[in-house]
């Protein structure tokens, strides 16, 4: 039984590669809105070159990305989705159930994650226990965990602003908020709301209060900047080249004491940096005109290098050790184990 479904799935496999080649002459790409303005650009001059035509790229949100990415292999399904943290167990399984056995992983760069709000407000700073007492759903007061009482920045702590607690989140689907939630939510719950917590600490520590302080803001970081130009006393969170591309609009709070900066992204003494990646169907290489030559150019020492176009808007690059193994894994077409 288990030959005949493999044959099957062959020749559905075959059936669907041959309607991509003739439906389909263009690199389809989803996920991250961070990875977002990197991809776009390297699009941009891939397409340029005339040999092929450019990516079209949409910016769902890496969880997003990764669910259509994951859903199946040919002409309906994406060639590649940009990323914001690694793939999730979760997502390899789903990709396994679906077709989806070969993936090669591109580690794109570093990216800090900037805690910004508008250039004309006074400058802040703030330790990743007050972002997390600001923003979690339960916080610990005089040793009982109770629904978070703040209202006000000095609430938490008479040395913060005397302003209402205003910060513009990610949705629950975005990459940039599972980072944030590893590096901020679950590195700043309190010793002993995580002991309160007990053995659910780590989820109870992410969930972010839904009582109007933390506010949604979809998947366009665009949107989060123009809102913050326009409140003065908002913060909202966003990849670092945003801050980069609208350094006369915003500007990033202090994290403990330091300023995203590329050093400090690239040897991660900013408190919330993380690297970024991409994913890419190896089954879809060579079938769906350039694939491979895509990868080439976004992992050459032109775009991602020291010098690269794409640390002029934001990237900051990969350490040389680091980036040899991504170049290996674009040239060499190297898959990561799904099981």
């Amino acid at each position: 039984m288990k030959k005949v479904i493999s044959v099957i799935f062959g020749f559905l496999l075959v059936l669907s590669f041959t309607t991509i080649s003739y439906s389909r002459d263009q690199i389809k790409i989803v996920g991250s809105s961070t990875v977002y303005p990197y991809a776009t650009v390297v699009a941009e001059k891939f397409g340029k070159t005339g040999k092929f035509k450019t990516p079209v790229i949409e910016s769902t949100g890496t969880g997003g990305g990764m669910k259509l990415f994951c859903a199946g292999v040919g002409v309906n399904h994406p060639d590649v989705t940009n990323a914001s943290r690694a793939i999730k167990p979760k997502e390899k399984a789903l990709c396994e159930k679906n077709g989806v056995s070969e993936i090669i992983e591109i580690v794109v760069g570093n990216d800090g994650i900037s805690f910004a709000h508008a250039v004309s407000a006074p400058d802040s700073n703030f330790t990743k226990e007050q972002l997390w007492r600001a923003l979690a759903a339960k916080v610990d007061l005089d040793g009982k965990l109770v629904e978070n009482p703040y209202k006000k920045w000095s609430d938490i702590d008479s040395s913060l602003p005397n302003k209402k607690i205003e910060i513009l989140i990610a949705p629950p689907t975005s990459g940039t908020r599972d980072a944030w939630n590893s590096l901020v939510m679950g590195k700043g719950c309190s010793k002993t709301a995580k002991s309160l917590f007990g053995d659910k600490a780590k989820k109870e520590c992410a969930k972010m209060r839904e009582d109007g302080y933390a506010v949604e803001a979809g998947e366009n970081d665009t949107l989060i900047v123009q809102k913050l130009t326009s409140n003065p006393d908002a913060y909202g969170f966003f990849g670092y080249s945003y801050l980069v591309a609208n350094k006369d609009k915003v500007k990033a709070a202090s994290i403990e004491g330091v300023q995203p900066s590329l050093e400090g992204i690239q040897d991660y003494s900013y408190p919330i940096a993380r690297p970024l990646f991409f994913y890419v169907k190896k089954a879809h290489i060579g079938v769906v005109p350039g694939i491979e030559e895509y990868l080439k150019e976004f992992t050459s020492k032109k775009a991602m290098g020291n010098r690269g176009y794409l640390g002029k808007i934001g990237l900051v690059p990969l350490a040389s050790d680091k980036y040899k193994v991504t170049r290996t894994a674009a040239l060499d077409l190297n898959t990561i184990s799904i099981n």
